[in-house]
């Protein structure tokens, strides 16, 4: 079958206000056409979306499936439809994601220098996603941390990056100079198996409260000092890879440039050591930007 995108936008409206008449108005039809749209949506998939009461609607196992695709298809169709227009005004534009605690600026500086007309936007990423905007479209390159799926994209590994230990300045091991992974067996780590936070913002306020630690990238650290939190080193723990990645369609125009432009760039081809420092840790990084220890 086809898929109406027209109707799965109402769908959409209705699952995200779950009422025909509230879903309806924010879609300027009236409710009749769209409990109708609705009614026909559900025949051409062969299962119900709703279960409907007098009051509310609610999904059922197959709309709350769907609801998810449906975001995922409306971001495909409205960044291909951008980049259509964008096309057809001679436009060239790179969008450019990046993960917390990551910098792109030297990079994009360098990539500016030598295609001034091209406009680039960056893209900061959510900490959980870190594949899906370069899939879905919402960027064209990615300046990454492992783990993530690297099916279908290319890498260029740039560096390893240490992990330190997030706590409340009033935890127990907080005034330790550095930490293993056996001082922090016992303690509850804050990551996305055990509470799935929205932003760093609140993982650390979180910390800071007292309803657990993490263990986070030194960049990550830096980028986010508070007084009510320490960040000590844990001797112990694997670094984290940082590279680049883009989709392996995009194999010919400006992505493979920036590619080449920032492998260089993030390495520190200049041959200067980077340091990153955080409340209670500092790690020096060698010109590749991996551990020098």
């Amino acid at each position: 079958m086809d898929l109406d995108l027209r109707k799965l936008r109402y769908f959409v409206a209705v699952a995200e206000h779950r009422q025909f008449g509230r879903a309806a108005q924010a879609l300027f039809i009236a409710q009749p056409v769209l409990s109708r749209q609705i009614r026909a949506f559900e025949q051409e998939l062969g299962c119900l979306l709703f279960t409907r009461t007098t009051r509310s609607v609610e999904l059922t196992a197959a709309g709350r499936q769907l609801y998810e695709e449906a975001r995922r298809i409306s971001t495909v169709v409205d960044t291909a439809l951008r980049r259509v227009h964008e096309a057809e005004r001679g436009e060239q534009r790179l969008i450019v994601a990046f993960s917390p605690g990551l910098h792109v600026s030297d990079a994009i500086r360098a990539f500016t220098a030598s295609h001034p007309k091209v406009e680039i936007d960056v893209f900061p990423l959510r900490w959980w996603e870190q594949d899906t905007p370069l899939r879905d479209g919402r960027a064209h390159v990615g300046y990454l941390r492992r783990p993530f799926d690297d099916a279908g994209l290319r890498t260029v590994p740039i560096g390893r990056e240490s992990k330190v230990a997030c706590l409340p300045v009033t935890h127990p091991l907080a005034g330790r100079a550095a930490l293993t992974s056996a001082d922090l067996d016992k303690e509850p780590v804050l990551d996305v198996r055990k509470r799935r936070t929205s932003s760093l913002e609140e993982k650390f306020e979180l910390i800071a409260s007292g309803q657990g630690i993490a263990l986070v990238p030194v960049r990550v650290a830096t980028s986010y000092s508070r007084p009510d939190l320490v960040y000590l080193p844990v001797t112990d723990a694997p670094p984290v890879e940082t590279c680049l990645a883009a989709p392996e369609s995009s194999c010919v125009g400006l992505v493979p440039e920036f590619l080449h432009i920032a492998t260089a760039t993030l390495r520190g081809d200049s041959g200067d050591a980077g340091r990153e420092t955080a409340a209670g840790a500092t790690v020096d990084l060698a010109p590749d930007g991996s551990d020098s220890s």
